[in-house]
């Protein structure tokens, strides 16, 4: 190979290792982010401010319907990761679809429960407790819509360029992420929803 040739690729290679560096850098800052707004909710989650706590407003059953649907959406990602190494395409499409669609699903579940609150007199700026609240669920919900963004990016770059090498690479990095969320989300449904409600 000449030196012509390989330089292209040393440079592709280079670039890979900073886009991966980047994205892990990213993936800690939101590790911060949400630390920080954890930890505000548990300085404030007594603030009520007379108003009503987590065991009044919060339904188990509920939150426990958005978990298991973002659960299910995390497996459904990893089949989709686990079928682009086995390149099989239909199948990719297929887990990612669902992926989306389980993920769109969480996202109204979120938005209705963020309504319902709000029209019941009891949206972030009732008391601190809300006001954490809304910072906390909220941001994970923000994080959720760019996720679906993501995929939904990657889905036309995929069918017009192919599953190439950047293409699975972004993929790989894309269910990374998703599987973040759902971490942080089990976080917040156990320190959230749970504690507050027990």
């Amino acid at each position: 190979m000449s030196n012509s040739q390989q330089f292209p690729i040393e440079l592709e290679r280079a670039t890979s290792q900073k886009n991966i560096f980047g994205f892990w850098v990213y993936l800690m800052t939101d590790c911060v982010l949400f630390a920080i707004l954890f930890a505000t909710f548990a300085v404030l989650q007594a603030n009520t401010n007379g108003g009503p706590s987590g065991q009044e407003l919060f339904s188990l059953p509920f939150v426990l319907a958005e978990t298991l649907i973002l659960l299910t959406s995390s497996f459904v990602c990893g089949i989709g990761l686990i079928s682009m190494q086995a390149s099989k395409k239909r199948a990719v499409y297929t887990a990612f679809t669902v992926t989306f669609l389980l993920g769109a699903a969480f996202l109204g579940l979120e938005l209705s429960e963020f309504h319902k609150l709000a029209a019941e007199g009891n949206s972030w700026h009732r008391s601190g407790f809300l006001s954490a609240f809304f910072a906390l669920v909220g941001t994970h919900g923000l994080h959720i819509t760019a996720g679906m963004m993501w995929l939904a990016s990657l889905y036309g770059q995929s069918k017009k360029q192919g599953f190439t090498e950047v293409i699975r690479r972004r993929f790989s990095m894309f269910g990374l992420f998703w599987h973040f969320l759902d971490v942080v989300w089990i976080f917040i449904f156990s320190i959230v929803y749970l504690m507050g409600v027990l």
